[in-house]
């Protein structure tokens, strides 16, 4: 799902946290929290693309969204890659392919 550039630079990124805040219990803790945060920020800018909020209107575009969403993506594979026992690459590549089969046996039904 990823390319090997991807996880290059995620690893970089992981890199960068352990040697700022270490990887103990509780950085772990924080990596996982952030990913919470950057999916509130998703649902903020949608929200803000409905102009949900009469006071405020219309605050957010689709591509703020698409870069909101993006911000997840990184975190998650960031968090994957902090807990990670064997592979990234290759947890998600089984959980993708999970989640496909998932799919193909209800649309068979």
């Amino acid at each position: 799902m990823l390319s090997s550039d991807h996880w290059t630079t995620i690893h970089g990124l992981v890199g960068w946290l352990d040697r700022q805040n270490g990887r103990g219990d509780h950085e772990i803790t924080m990596r996982l929290l952030k990913l919470v945060e950057e999916a509130g920020e998703v649902a903020q800018a949608y929200i803000g693309t409905q102009g949900q909020n009469p006071r405020k209107g219309v605050t957010h575009t689709r591509a703020d969204v698409a870069d909101e969403l993006c911000d997840v993506i990184i975190t998650a594979a960031v968090a994957l890659v902090s807990i990670a026992d064997s592979s990234p690459d290759d947890i998600l590549n089984a959980k993708l392919a999970k989640v496909a089969a998932r799919a193909k046996a209800v649309d068979a039904t």
